[in-house]
């Protein structure tokens, strides 16, 4: 499969989001989050992923501003959080997340989770930020079938993305075809199983035949997927690491290998029984 990192997925609206993003979550904040981010950027990212809940958007600004890319040319993911949920809520939480990222609008907003009772108020106020132009598209994260069937039941906006928790030991192979029959971009958040499975036997092999790290692999295997991609790290090297994928790509028999890895295994919530 061609991908390169400035590969983008067109998303239902018509909008552009690139494969490869860089994820922000648990990155801190103050220097050491602005140099991560200024590393991504440097070393060819155009796509971030924040949120309010990760306290890190003022540092995005911050390192944006550290480089000539202009920012048409950087897609920006915020979220609202649970707390924020709501009608009024919502609309003050964006608000403050563009102060917080000194920009005038988001290329992505999301619902972090399907908070029970407030999600539908929440979408409202996420279609009116649309409509407004605050936001060039919207979406949802942690949303299971039966949480994205209500939505489009209740609602005639179909959401852009759905940001999950996806890997090969989360094959979530019926959300990922549920979404793709649908028009929602399937979005994967911790790619490289926070460290946890990097030392897994087939993955290893498999890593050896490419010359690739387990951690390549891994971001590989969910490009392939044709799934927006979004590994974080810290260190300077990994980061560009992880964005060394775009030189190979993994055999069908590889990835038929990869694809029965799966055993449930979460690093984060579960939204299962959300309801």
């Amino acid at each position: 499969m061609e991908l390169s990192i400035e590969s983008c997925a067109t998303l239902n609206n018509g909008v552009k989001m690139p494969y490869l993003g860089f994820g922000t979550y648990l990155l801190g904040t103050g220097r050491i989050a602005q140099s991560a981010i200024l590393h991504a950027l440097l070393a060819g990212y155009r796509h971030i992923d924040t949120a309010k809940f990760y306290r890190n958007e003022r540092d995005i600004s911050i390192a944006i501003k550290q480089t000539e890319i202009p920012r048409e040319e950087i897609f920006i993911t915020t979220k609202v959080w649970n707390n924020d949920q709501g009608y009024d809520t919502t609309l003050a939480a964006c608000e403050q997340s563009l102060k917080q990222l000194e920009t005038e609008y988001i290329d992505l907003y999301l619902m972090h989770w399907p908070v029970t009772d407030n999600r539908l108020e929440t979408w409202r106020a996420m279609e009116k930020l649309f409509d407004e132009g605050k936001c060039r598209a919207i979406g949802v994260c942690n949303f299971t079938i039966k949480h994205l069937e209500e939505l489009l039941e209740k609602s005639s906006t179909v959401p852009t993305v759905n940001q999950v928790e996806f890997h090969p030991f989360l094959f979530q192979k019926e959300l990922l075809n549920y979404c793709r029959e649908n028009g929602i971009q399937l979005e994967g958040y911790s790619p490289l199983t926070k460290g946890r499975k990097l030392g897994e036997p087939v993955l290893q092999s498999i890593a050896d035949h490419y010359r690739k790290t387990p951690a390549q692999i891994l971001i590989r295997w969910s490009l392939e997927h044709l799934v927006v991609t979004i590994p974080k790290s810290m260190n300077r090297d990994r980061i560009r690491e992880n964005a060394n994928v775009f030189d190979f790509s993994i055999s069908p028999e590889d990835m038929t290998i990869m694809n029965v890895l799966n055993e449930n295994f979460r690093t984060s919530w579960d939204p299962t029984f959300v309801v």
